[in-house]
């Protein structure tokens, strides 16, 4: 869980490495994972966000779609963010 996105679950794609003489080798694809710090009701989280999400949340101010597990029922409902990263 270390590499993936805490709004939207972007994480780590498997594929190959093709060369022009068609040889495969394994690569791992990571997403673009930037540490931001959100407000969430009056919680002020560390979270990693990737920067499709970050450029979202900065420019037109969303919700956060996916909220952790570990906050109280109260504070789970979709609030406006502030992202300072």
């Amino acid at each position: 869980m270390a590499a993936q996105c805490f709004n939207c679950g972007k994480g780590v794609m498997y594929g190959h490495n093709v060369s022009h003489a068609k040889n495969r080798t394994r690569k791992i694809f990571k997403p673009n994972l930037h540490l931001a710090r959100i407000m969430i009701g009056k919680l002020n989280k560390k979270v990693k966000l990737c920067t499709k999400c970050l450029r979202q949340m900065k420019n037109k101010k969303l919700n956060i779609k996916n909220i952790s597990q570990d906050l109280k029922p109260e504070e789970t409902q979709p609030q406006t963010v502030a992202v300072t990263a």
